[in-house]
C-alpha cells in the first residue's frame, strides 16, 4: 500500500475553482479517492483565518474529513491589499514529509508555479512520486510537467 501525504493550499483551490467553475471543491470525494490509492498518513490544509462562522465551519469539515488545519492569519495592508501565503509553510512541510521513509507519494493542491522547484528536487533528492490536483488553465504548466500525475480539477471533483 502506498502511503500518501496530502498537501491543500486552500486558498489557491477556493479561488481557481470558483473562478472557473463557481464551485467549490469536494474534499470528502478527494479523501476517498486517495484512500482508493492507498494509506493517507499526512494531510494538512493551508488556509487564512478569518471570524466568519462559513470559515469555522469550513474548517471544521475538513477535520472531521482528517485533514489538520494550518491558519496563517489575515493581514490586511493599509493601502487596502491584503496578504496570506502559506507558500514557505508548506515547503517546509512536503520537504519534511518527503524525507520521512515512510511517505511513498506527496499530493499536492495547488496552481501555483511556485512549487515546481520543490517537486522537481524532492523526486530527485527522496525518490518519492508526486501528484498534482489543479484547476486546468489556472495550474502553472511548469507545476504539471514538474509532477509524476496530474489530475485536473474538474466538474466530477466539485460539490
Amino acid at each position: 500500500m502506498q502511503k500518501i501525504a496530502v498537501f491543500v493550499d486552500v486558498q489557491n483551490i477556493y479561488y481557481t475553482t470558483r473562478d472557473t467553475y463557481q464551485r467549490q471543491f469536494n474534499y470528502r470525494l478527494l479523501w476517498q479517492e486517495l484512500m482508493s490509492q492507498g494509506d493517507i498518513i499526512l494531510a494538512n490544509a493551508y488556509a487564512i483565518q478569518r471570524s466568519d462562522d462559513q470559515q469555522h465551519k469550513f474548517q471544521k469539515a475538513l477535520k472531521h474529513i482528517g485533514f489538520e488545519v494550518k491558519l496563517k492569519p489575515f493581514i490586511q495592508r493599509s493601502d487596502g491589499s491584503a496578504k496570506g501565503d502559506w507558500d514557505v509553510g508548506i515547503t517546509i512541510d512536503i520537504m519534511a514529509a518527503a524525507a520521512d521513509e515512510n511517505v511513498d507519494t506527496i499530493v499536492l493542491l495547488s496552481g501555483d508555479g511556485d512549487f515546481d522547484m520543490l517537486l522537481s528536487h524532492i523526486k530527485a533528492e527522496y525518490g518519492v512520486k508526486t501528484t498534482v490536483y489543479g484547476v486546468p488553465n489556472l495550474t502553472a504548466n511548469s507545476l504539471i510537467n514538474a509532477a509524476d500525475e496530474y489530475h485536473k480539477i474538474e466538474q466530477s471533483l466539485l460539490l
